[in-house]
């Protein structure tokens, strides 16, 4: 059975990210769900006031939320509840699926508050990066609609070794939906080169079974190409490989961020070499 990890801030994004997480479970066969909250250290009131709390108190606390949240999920997939005191929640959450295992983080874009959506540093990048497992990142208005295209963003090369073979294969299986890859380079011809070519042959490889379709895209701006693609192609998740100066990397600038997460429904997923 494969573990879908669900961290949970009780803010509406990390709501929303849950509710999209439990309808794609419901049509994907063996999956559990696990709701995973990170309480600090100090407990306030709602004027800011500190709370003379205990650790097992603010963790029983967290736990009834949870299961109230679990209340209000229309499910079929089992879900299990787990809170954790902490400092970070990247750190908690590497620390849990590496100890613990987990086949995909499901989270949402933004924070708890106004000021976190405002920051481009985001829990959900950050554990993107943190490269432990795939990340599934729901925008904050998305709402789960049966997967049927997923565009494979990648700058085709050395396919063989920047290739996460294992956990793209692993997250395709996830869906029952037509793959489209795609690579976006203001270099390329009329025609394409026999470097191209031979990584194209190499991806047809790796993606065997899947039968994507191939485009080569020469265009400057590489994020209005994917935004264009996305809506031509009725798009509903993207998936990319983190790396320096990468796709998801220029996503979170805050130019780039309206256009193509706040303002679009779809998920994105990292995956890592």
């Amino acid at each position: 059975m494969k573990t879908w990890l669900l961290p949970i801030d009780f803010s509406e994004t990390s709501k929303n990210a849950a509710r999209y997480a439990v309808a794609l479970a419901n049509e994907t066969p063996d999956v559990k769900l696990v709701l995973y909250h990170v309480f600090g250290k100090i407990a306030a009131g709602s004027d800011g006031t500190p709370l003379d709390l205990s650790n097992t108190t603010r963790k029983d606390i967290a736990e009834i939320a949870m299961n109230n949240l679990i209340s209000e999920l229309a499910h079929s997939s089992p879900i299990e509840v787990v809170a954790e005191e902490g400092e970070s929640l990247t750190e908690n959450l590497a620390r849990y699926v590496r100890h613990n295992g987990a086949d995909l983080v499901v989270m949402g874009l933004t924070g708890a508050s106004r000021i976190e959506q405002l920051l481009m540093g985001t829990n959900a990048l950050n554990m993107a990066h943190a490269a432990v497992c795939p990340v599934l990142i729901v925008p904050p208005q998305a709402s789960f609609n049966p997967v049927k295209n997923i565009l494979f963003a990648t700058d085709m090369k050395n396919v063989k070794q920047t290739t996460p073979i294992k956990a793209l294969r692993s997250v395709l299986s996830i869906f029952n939906a037509n793959l489209h890859v795609v690579n976006v380079d203001a270099d390329h011809y009329v025609e394409l080169t026999e470097e191209y070519k031979a990584e194209r042959a190499n991806m047809e490889s790796i993606l065997d079974g899947f039968n994507p379709d191939y485009y080569f895209v020469r265009i400057n701006d590489f994020l209005d190409a994917v935004q264009t693609f996305v809506e031509d192609k009725k798009i509903d998740v993207i998936i990319t490989v983190p790396r320096k100066h990468s796709f998801l990397s220029s996503l979170f600038k805050p130019s780039h961020t309206r256009k193509l997460l706040y303002h679009t429904h779809v998920p994105l997923i990292a995956i890592h070499e």
